[in-house]
Formats: C-alpha cells, sequence, structure tokens
C-alpha cells in the first residue's frame, strides 16, 4: 500500500483530484450544450432568413382597393384576353401568379386577386362565398372591365362558380382546376376533410409550416392530396414546381383566416345547375383532397361543360399534366373569348 507523503490526508488528495476534473467538466458540459443547441441556432437561423425573404416577396408586389366586402388586394400582368385567376387554400395573390404563370404563359391579361382572409384582403366573419363572387364583380368594375375569362383552382372553384351564376354577363368561360364544388358526408369525404382540417392548423403559424415542410415535406405533399403514387414519379421538373408552390406558401400567418374561411363556409352545391357560361374541368381521380366527385358533379349540373378526368395526378394536377391542361384550356379562353380585339391580339402572339 502506497504511503501518503508526510502531512498529506485523503481529503486533502481528494480535494486536489476534484479540482483538476472540475475544469475538465465544464468543458464536457459546455461542448454537449453547443452539440444539442447548434442544429437549434442553425435552424432559427434559417428559419429567420426565409421568413425574412418571404415576408419581402409580397411586399409591395400588389394593389388594394376598397370596396364593400373590404379590401381587395390584386396584382396583374400580361396582355390579351382578361383572364381572372383565382387561387386555392394556402395561396393569395401569389399563388394567383404561380397559377398564371404555369397555364397561361404571356397570351393572356390576367388578375390574380387574393381571396377573403389572404394576405391583405379583409375578410368579415358572416362572409360567403357568394360574397367572395360579388367581390370579383366590384374588381372588375374598378379595373373597367365588362367581361373576363375565370380560371379557379381547387378551394377557388366555389366563388368562381357563384361568380358565373350571379354575374354570368361578366364571364366568357370559366375553368375549374381541382376545384372543390359540393359537399358530402361520406367516408371520403370525412378523410378529405380531416386533410383540410389539419392544413388549416398547420397555416396557423409560420414557424410550424415551415418546420413542417423542412422536416415531412414528402408527409405535406400526401396531405395535399397527391398520394405516393404521384410523389414517385415526379420529374426533377415537376418537383421543383412542388417545392416552389410549396414554398411559396410562406409566410402563412397571414393566410390563416383565409383558409379557415374555406373550411367553414358553404359550398355552391346544387345551385350550380343554373350556370350557363362555357365550363371546362380537369381533375384526376386520385385526388385525395378535392375528391373526383366534384368534377362530376359539376359536369353533371352545369349545361355547357367538358370534364376531362386524369387517372393521375390528385390534387397536384395542374403540375403532374401542366402542358395537356395549359394547351387546352388555352384554346378554350380564345375559343370563348368576348371582345374581338383581344382575340386579335392573342392570336398574332
Amino acid at each position: 500500500m502506497k504511503a501518503h507523503p508526510a502531512g498529506e490526508s485523503d481529503a486533502t488528495q481528494r480535494g486536489t483530484v476534484n479540482r483538476q476534473e472540475m475544469p475538465r467538466r465544464r468543458w464536457f458540459w459546455a461542448a454537449l450544450a453547443t452539440t444539442l443547441t447548434l442544429p437549434a441556432l442553425l435552424a432559427f437561423a434559417a428559419y429567420r432568413h426565409d421568413m425574412h425573404r418571404a415576408y419581402e416577396r409580397i411586399t409591395g408586389k400588389s394593389r388594394l382597393i376598397a370596396s364593400p366586402y373590404g379590401q381587395i388586394e390584386y396584382s396583374q400582368g400580361g396582355s390579351g384576353p382578361p383572364v381572372l385567376v383565382i387561387h386555392g387554400s394556402g395561396g393569395g395573390f401569389d399563388l394567383g401568379e404561380l397559377l398564371a404563370h404555369a397555364v397561361l404563359g404571356d397570351r393572356f391579361h390576367w388578375i390574380a386577386p387574393s381571396r377573403f382572409g389572404y394576405l391583405r384582403s379583409t375578410f368579415h366573419p358572416g362572409a360567403s362565398f357568394d360574397d367572395q363572387a360579388h367581390a370579383y364583380a366590384w374588381l372588375m368594375d374598378h379595373l373597367g372591365l365588362q367581361q373576363v375569362a375565370v380560371v379557379a383552382i381547387s378551394h377557388g372553384g366555389p366563388g368562381a362558380l357563384l361568380f358565373a351564376l350571379w354575374h354570368p354577363e361578366r364571364v366568357s368561360s370559366l375553368t375549374l382546376i381541382s376545384a372543390g364544388v359540393a359537399s358530402s358526408a361520406d367516408a371520403a369525404q370525412a378523410q378529405a376533410n380531416s386533410q383540410g382540417d389539419m392544413l388549416m392548423t398547420i397555416f396557423q403559424h409560420d414557424a410550424l409550416y415551415w418546420a413542417v415542410t423542412k422536416l415531412f415535406r414528402k408527409r405535406f405533399i400526401t396531405l395535399m392530396g397527391a398520394g405516393d403514387e404521384v410523389s414517385a414519379t415526379l420529374t426533377p421538373e415537376q418537383q421543383q414546381q412542388v417545392d416552389e408552390i410549396i414554398d411559396a406558401m410562406n409566410p402563412t400567418s397571414p393566410r390563416s383566416a383565409g383558409a379557415a374561411f374555406d373550411n367553414r363556409a358553404a359550398m355552391p352545391n346544387e345551385r350550380i345547375a343554373s350556370i350557363r357560361v362555357p365550363t371546362l374541368i380537369f381533375h384526376a381521380r386520385d385526388d385525395s383532397l378535392q375528391l373526383y366527385r366534384h368534377a362530376e358533379f359539376a359536369a353533371s349540373r352545369i349545361a355547357h361543360s367538358r370534364l376531362i378526368g386524369f387517372d393521375r395526378g390528385g390534387h397536384l394536377l395542374m403540375v403532374v399534366e401542366q402542358r395537356k391542361i395549359r394547351e387546352l384550356l388555352q384554346h378554350h379562353l380564345i375559343e370563348h373569348a368576348g371582345p374581338r380585339s383581344w382575340l386579335d391580339d392573342a392570336t398574332r402572339r
């Protein structure tokens, strides 16, 4: 047994060892804390950067007008026959612009409003899709447009249908892409409603939407109504378009009132049987967010309608079948365009 140096006790030795270990322990805990917090700090920095760009992207890019329905936000561009482009849930004028560029190109003068509760457009409690339809007419009056073609996607469908119902003289043609039309109470619709409720919850907070779409993008695409079969067959270009749409919904909190409105407002249902506007309907049979029966219902009730169904595409049909939709849609718009001067201008392009 080793003897202690003269005058040195066991307690003294233990104290010396402890003092030597303390700096090491501090470094250990500091390193551990850094390891644990560094990803969080990097994620927070990335979130702040993305949100700054997102808010900057929607600032100063649109106009506002006052109306009996509150403020109406819109943007416009292009030249040719005028087309009112109506975004879906999670959108705004900026998502309307994306739709316009995807299916219209530069042959048309597009007008992209933000619907009630989206970005800077007012939402009043108790508002309906009928009110939204009348707001479109007010916007047209402001712009000096007597008649427009209407292109609507997803939950932009109900207001577009009612616009054609209430103001048929203002609508040269109507096109519905993966659009909502009527309510139902069966199991498939209950599942679609559940997906809509979850999306509405995610849209409430910028940070939640950002985190979900960064960490669980594939799952989010499924929630948006496109299954694994659709995701697996997207080309790199199509995947880029899907990513652009998802990222363009940032920031979501200024869109949350609109998403809630979409989930609660009454659908047009049987009233669409009075529509006489030439109507073109695109829809995928595997759409789990806006079920194919919406398209079948619209086609069976609207007298001058044509349904073009696709077996695959889900709620991302606009991306998956963009080329075909664009070709058929543009032909439909020009065929039913209003004043001849617009048509001649479009044909020369």
